[in-house]
């Protein structure tokens, strides 16, 4: 059973934006990511569309839903500073090939309780923006993850 789990495209700094942080969009060179998402997901079973509530979460996914004529769920539960536990939850819930789009600090944190809990990396666990993690479960636990780098723009 194949999972998915993107980091957010290239949003604008936080630092340059005086709004509410849930709200700061992606930039340009953001929905170019978003919109290559696409392609790097072209040859995946794609059913479901999660995302944090965050904006440019959001936005990451609105590319692939248009393309897969899906709809991208927001969940709490993927924000930012959402513990790992919950996270957790979450992804041992969900159907196979669902696609979850949540943030640098979450990905990392949940997947290294997967790791202490016996999971193999099988490659560099790559967060940078756009990333992919694939992740595969099997008999009730997660396996293994790879990661497919950002999308070249």
């Amino acid at each position: 059973m194949t999972i998915y789990l993107v980091r957010h495209a290239k949003a604008g700094s936080r630092n340059n934006w005086d709004d509410d942080d849930t709200q700061r969009p992606l930039v340009e060179s953001g929905w170019e990511q978003a919109r290559l998402l696409v392609q790097t997901f072209a040859d995946a079973e794609v059913t479901r569309l999660i995302s944090s509530p965050y904006v440019r979460c959001q936005e990451t996914l609105q590319p692939l839903a248009e393309a897969r004529d899906l709809v991208v769920v927001v969940d709490q539960r993927l924000a930012e500073n959402t513990s790992r536990d919950i996270v957790a939850e979450l992804l041992y819930a969900v159907d196979e090939g669902t696609v979850m789009c949540s943030h640098g600090d979450v990905i990392p944190d949940v997947l290294g309780l997967f790791e202490r809990q016996g999971m193999t990396l099988l490659s560099w666990c790559d967060s940078r923006k756009g990333a992919t993690a694939r992740l595969e479960k099997a008999a009730g636990v997660f396996i293994t993850a790879d990661f497919w780098a950002p999308p070249s723009l």
